[in-house]
């Protein structure tokens, strides 16, 4: 199972417009994955309880459809995820920042403001 099944069952809950996966580095584990939720309606998480109940209901589909182990570490609503031009989601950048390190080449980024809205939903978690 890979995070791509992850953000197909993401994708099943109705407030998700799209979301991207990644998997980090962790000692115990080895890699846990986390989710980048972009909603149709943004302002649904800017309350703490709606915040909660979303992430709640986006874990117990993940769980549903594919196991307790495939479940996301953590959950974040940034207001855009980072794409090429062609739209292609930069997940090996959203790895990065994830991890604290740096994105890298950045040259192909559609949205420049797309990384720091991925950084600030990690700061606002």
């Amino acid at each position: 199972m890979g995070t791509k099944e992850i953000e197909e069952a993401i994708g099943h809950h109705p407030e998700v417009a799209e979301s991207a996966v990644v998997g980090i580095h962790d000692e115990l584990k080895g890699e846990l994955p986390i989710a980048f939720c972009i909603l149709k309606n943004h302002d649904l998480v800017a309350e703490t309880e709606n915040r909660f109940r979303i992430e709640q209901q986006i874990v117990g589909e993940v769980a549903r459809q594919l196991g307790a182990l495939a479940k996301p570490a953590a959950i974040y609503f940034p207001k855009a995820l980072p794409k090429t031009r062609s739209g292609k989601i930069l997940r090996r950048s959203i790895k990065a920042l994830a991890e604290g390190k740096e994105t890298g080449d950045m040259s192909t980024l559609d949205d420049p403001t797309a990384i720091e809205a991925v950084r600030q939903a990690m700061a606002d978690y």
